[in-house]
């Protein structure tokens, strides 16, 4: 016997003072479901979910929960006024003989129930808020960016977690490795319609991406037709006005259905350019130490990071980060040991906190009042790389309309202020890029799209993320925090740090010496560690890059055959120089990692040779 559905959402329409955001809208929850719910920042998607948490009451249609059904909501932002501590808030629904179940799941994710709400931080709060939701574990879960705030320990409790519990759940999240695991059915909420696909994230791009073409071959169609009927009607209608008047109004109604076709929103034009060339040596630490309250937050860090490298920071959340990013930039003093800077250096820093964005200012004096940024004489332009630009304009290319120019930022929502944070970064020539978990809140094409430029960025780049995926995209060295100050280098990204880890531990090699990128190494190359154990010729980390060259040889190959494409198109110079210029810095880029590649490579594999 079929089960009821936990939830219902029937021909639901919702408007905020302007363009619905849902019109008509179907939704069916299903027991057992464990639903991504995806979509682009400001499509809608907290607010389907309140709607669907009875939150937010839509203007029209009808939400369905059967008596018995309980529902739970985690908010981005909880209100816990009127509770003293956060174990208090999390535990305010529950009877007083489960209240260990809030300890159990504060303990999962690092959270001390005790901390006062006055002094809790609001990543301190949203977690209070995720072990409320845990505890009273609801037949229906609605996790509105759970795993924001969380380091990557944290998520992937929270996974394992939720993968064990019996709850249905629809998650928003940013973070695509936390998605792909969990999930099995798929809402994607766009132009305020919502398409369900039965299968779980990791097919859901592969679907967008065929419905939108579907989409684009359609309204093509239309297009060709309404031009072909168009014609006839200017040459003939005068001569069969009266036979043909049903001709004439199937165009007037093939128009209406044409202009009711809402277009998709572009891309937000993301782009970096780099200043000057820095020299080939960015920074070197050398016995870096830094301590708070007593406790090492790194000790004699021995570091080279040269042009071109992508290095990663990893670790729990409160362990330095941040603090070892301002040391290596400067910004904070070490208790001992040395930070040289290369020449050249000119530095954007992405700062997590979103420092850098006054909330009571509007978008436009963000960018216009901005003295890096700003005009002489001229309030409504900005300087964008050396180039004068209308603040509308540059503002449009990160997909903010002319409605939310005037807006106070603090209206903006997290996705929002990341684009804008990115859109004063990417004004500015740059050859050192400083990344504080720029990721949080960004939709999944945004990603996608930082990824792309930061891989055809020309500069060097330090990262802090929580985003396994991401990191596994971008770095080609990850730095990882392992506790009483160590931090140790490995090459790759985390999927490629947790494997050396574990190659390491069964080799018998449990600390790996301070982290050091060999002075003058490629982007990809291997660290060198001081107690890395050598067999078959080879240390681990060796092997391992023998093993990774052939895919990453593979790889610039292919983007070097497609650069060629480009590259062959005659009118492309005439047409679009600026784009031409930067594939033919691409390809020669390309052509010199790819022979860099391909020698250290034959240089690997002659040594794993002649040792066996």
């Amino acid at each position: 016997m079929a089960r009821a559905p936990l939830l219902q959402l029937n021909d639901v329409s919702l408007t905020f003072g302007g363009e619905p955001v849902f019109a008509g809208l179907d939704a069916v929850v299903q027991p057992g479901d464990r639903l991504a719910l995806v979509g682009r920042n400001g499509s809608g998607k907290s607010t389907l979910l309140k709607v669907m948490a009875g939150l937010v009451e839509p203007d029209s249609g009808g939400r369905v929960v059967p008596p018995q059904v309980s529902v739970g909501y985690m908010d981005q932002d909880p209100d816990l006024s009127g509770f003293a501590t956060l174990g208090d808030f999390a535990a305010s629904e529950l009877d007083e003989s489960e209240a260990y179940r809030v300890e159990m799941e504060a303990e999962g994710l690092d959270l001390d129930p005790a901390i006062a709400v006055a002094r809790a931080s609001g990543g301190e709060m949203r977690r209070a808020a995720l072990v409320k939701l845990l505890a009273e574990a609801p037949d229906l879960m609605l996790l509105d960016e759970p795993t924001n705030h969380l380091d990557i320990a944290a998520i992937a409790w929270l996974e394992a977690r939720l993968q064990s519990g019996r709850e249905a759940f629809v998650v928003i999240s940013h973070d695509r490795a936390f998605l792909a695991a969990l999930t099995r059915a798929t809402f994607w909420i766009d132009r305020g319609v919502v398409r369900r696909l039965d299968k779980g994230f990791e097919a859901f791009e592969e679907w967008r991406d065929r419905v939108w073409a579907e989409e684009d071959e359609t309204r093509h169609k239309m297009n060709r037709k309404i031009k072909s009927e168009a014609r006839w009607a200017v040459e003939g209608i005068s001569a069969r006005r009266k036979r043909n008047q049903g001709r004439v109004r199937a165009l007037h109604a093939l128009r209406s259905e044409r202009a009711a076709m809402i277009d998709r929103q572009g891309r937000a034009a993301l782009e970096l350019e780099s200043g000057p060339q820095s020299g080939k040596r960015v920074i070197e630490a050398k016995g870096l130490s830094k301590a708070w309250g007593g406790q090492p937050v790194v000790s004699g860090l021995d570091l080279r990071v040269t042009r071109g490298d992508r290095v990663a920071l990893v670790g729990p959340n409160g362990v330095g980060k941040t603090t070892v990013l301002k040391l290596l930039t400067g910004e904070v003093a070490p208790d001992s040991g040395t930070v040289t800077h290369g020449t050249n250096l000119e530095i954007a820093v992405f700062d997590q906190n979103r420092a850098a964005l006054d909330p009571d200012r509007t978008l436009w004096d963000s960018l216009a009042a901005d003295p890096e940024m700003a005009v002489t004489g001229r309030n409504d332009q900005i300087m964008v790389r050396g180039t004068p630009r209308h603040v509308v304009g540059y503002l449009k290319e990160y997909l903010f309309d002319e409605r939310q120019v005037r807006a106070p930022v603090r209206s903006l929502s997290g996705g929002e202020k990341a684009r804008l944070l990115l859109a004063r970064i990417m004004a500015r020539q740059s050859n050192l890029l400083v990344l504080d978990e720029p990721t949080n809140d960004l939709d999944v094409e945004t990603l996608d799209l930082l990824q792309d430029v930061l891989g055809a960025y020309d500069g060097t780049v330090l990262l802090v993320s929580h985003d396994r995926d991401f990191l596994d995209r971008v770095a080609t060295t990850t730095l990882a925090f392992e506790g009483g100050g160590q931090v140790v280098a490995y090459a790759g990204g985390w999927s490629d740090y947790r494997s050396q880890r574990r190659e390491g531990h069964a080799a018998g090699v449990t600390k790996p010496g301070p982290a050091r990128i060999t002075p003058g190494a490629k982007p990809n190359a291997e660290p060198a560690t001081t107690e890395q154990t050598v067999a078959h010729g080879l240390s681990f980390t060796e092997r391992h890059r023998l093993e990774a060259l052939p895919d990453e040889i593979a790889r610039l190959e292919a983007e070097i055959a497609k650069l060629e494409g480009l590259l062959a198109d005659a009118e492309l110079f005439a047409r679009e120089p600026e784009k031409f210029r930067k594939a033919s810095e691409a390809l020669v880029t390309r052509q010199e990692k790819l022979a860099a590649s391909e020698e250290d490579w034959l240089a690997l594999a002659e040594r794993a040779e002649a040792a066996s």
